[in-house]
């Protein structure tokens, strides 16, 4: 699916993305999920167990999309998280994930073992599924009217030991607040 110029724009500039980016052409999906999903990390407290030390690797695990990892690893060579440069991976059913702080999981059908298992690592998960915050992530894409955005589930977010900061929050289409 192509998505309009003004979707990958929005989302980078209300999220103060810190390069100017013009698009004269639709962009892919796949595109400005990478785009977001980079971006994201940005504005998440990780909780500093999940790194092995001050200069490790921040993860991006991407599971059944290879779309959205071949546009991360175009994109995120030479970025950095906070001190961790950012690593892309791209992850099988089964994988342990302990090196993992966010989880892309691709697909209409989420798996709940697998998010259910990445959330008690304290892995912060993503999805794409109508069904992905009930399915227990805590930051699902939504797409409606060739705009790509995203819902949170606050909820899921504590479960994980991840504080979203209310600049993301503000922008999200849809806040899930804890107990709901």
């Amino acid at each position: 699916m192509r998505i309009r110029p003004a979707s990958l724009l929005a989302a980078l500039v209300l999220l103060a993305a810190p390069a100017f980016v013009q698009a004269a052409e639709p962009v892919a999906e796949s595109s400005v999920k990478a785009a977001f999903l980079y971006k994201f990390s940005g504005y998440i407290d990780w909780p500093p167990a999940r790194f092995a030390q001050p200069g490790s690797a921040f993860v991006i695990g991407v599971l059944h999309d290879d779309d959205v990892a071949a546009e991360l690893e175009r994109l995120v060579p030479g970025r950095m998280v906070g001190t961790h440069p950012v690593v892309v991976r791209r992850i099988r059913p089964g994988e342990p994930l302990s090196d993992v702080q966010l989880l892309f999981v691709g697909g209409e059908e989420p798996d709940r073992t697998i998010i259910r298992n990445a959330q008690q690592a304290g892995v912060l998960v993503v999805t794409e599924s109508p069904q992905g915050l009930s399915a227990g992530s805590t930051i699902n894409f939504v797409v409606a009217n060739d705009h790509v955005g995203f819902e949170v589930s606050l909820d899921a977010a504590q479960r994980s030991g991840h504080r979203i900061s209310s600049r993301m929050l503000s922008v999200a289409r849809r806040v899930l607040q804890k107990g709901a």
